[in-house]
């Protein structure tokens, strides 16, 4: 993994090579560099990390199919097929916004679907976009064919259990005797 300033600006910050660790940036450009001929397909993906923490956050694909890794980010945001009114396992990572529609294989655009949610999304009169609201819960809109439409939020991530005012009077005492 390369950031895009020290492989295309010839920044200094260093590249991690899978099963071998950190490389100085100009050793993962010569790399990068030899691995092009003729004959080879390169890829490239965008992986996007949150500048504050640095943790990675999504990734885009061409690909029509969702990459393993993305399905996994998929699956864990997701949990149950993200349908409304279903909790069914998910079976199907579905683009929300459809391939023919021009729609891209990203964390934004896709979501976890039971298989027959996903088939049923396909029908006439159906439609789906994606809500952008960035830093927040991912969402979409889903419309039936009979007009009505439903906002489908990713499920909240589970976080530490506060502590009440009494307890962290209590801890605090505790501490200074």
């Amino acid at each position: 993994m390369i950031s895009d300033e020290a492989l295309l600006a010839g920044e200094n910050e260093a590249a991690d090579v899978a099963g071998f660790g950190p490389v100085p940036a100009g050793i993962a450009r010569q790399l990068v560099a030899n691995a092009l001929d003729g004959d080879t397909e390169v890829t490239l993906r965008n992986v996007y990390s949150c500048p504050l923490s640095g943790a990675l956050t999504a990734m885009e694909s061409q690909s029509r199919t969702f990459p393993k890794g993305l399905r996994k980010l998929i699956d864990l945001r997701d949990r149950t097929c993200r349908t409304p009114w279903c909790d069914a396992p998910i079976r199907h990572h579905d683009h929300i916004l459809s391939r023919r529609n021009k729609g891209a294989t990203t964390a934004q655009n896709g979501a976890g679907l039971c298989a027959g949610c996903n088939y049923a999304k396909e029908g006439d009169g159906w439609t789906a976009r994606p809500v952008r609201r960035h830093g927040r819960t991912h969402l979409f809109d889903l419309g039936t064919p009979t007009g009505h439409h439903y906002r489908s939020a990713a499920p909240r991530l589970p976080s530490a259990a506060r502590r009440s005012e009494i307890e962290a009077i209590l801890i605090a005492h505790l501490r200074a005797s």
